[in-house]
């Protein structure tokens, strides 16, 4: 499972930077913008969560706003974090049950791997609402599906 966490965060970098690639070409970049920021905080969150950071229960997950010059940078050092995060994980943690501290200082658990497929999907999630305002300021997005780099033609 570690291999393929990796691998997704990897992707997962290389498609949210298309989309901030796409920001110059838009009308309105503001909600795109808007939705790759809280991405970004999603991730940071998260892992200030995982490894019982106080600050984490102040972290928002929307704010505040990252000016779209940022967002390149601001992404690589977020995935970067996570990726070394979980390169030290063995199997054994990855499956293993974390305790964190959500906003309202209640007390949660959750297996760390699910955590981690969590940003993920919740990417993905995101990611199809950029394509949509893409589509409604009449571009078209670009094919970032996950299988697009692992089809192959014979």
């Amino acid at each position: 499972m570690k291999a393929h966490l990796l691998e997704m965060f990897a992707f997962n970098q290389r498609a949210n930077e298309r989309m901030i690639d796409l920001l110059g070409e838009l009308q309105d970049p503001q909600a795109v913008a808007r939705l790759l920021g809280h991405l970004i905080h999603s991730q940071n969150k998260w892992l200030a969560r995982i490894r019982s950071y106080p600050e984490s229960v102040d972290m928002d997950w929307w704010e505040p706003t990252l000016p779209a010059a940022e967002l390149k940078d601001s992404l690589a050092r977020s995935t970067q974090a996570w990726l070394e995060f979980l390169q030290n994980k063995t199997e054994e943690e990855l499956t293993s049950e974390i305790r964190f501290h959500a906003s309202n200082g209640s007390e949660w658990v959750c297996v760390l791997q699910d955590i981690a497929l969590q940003l993920i999907f919740h990417s993905f999630h995101h990611r199809a609402q950029m394509q949509t305002l893409l589509r409604a300021e009449g571009s078209t997005p670009p094919f970032i599906d996950y299988i697009g780099e692992k089809y192959r033609r014979v």
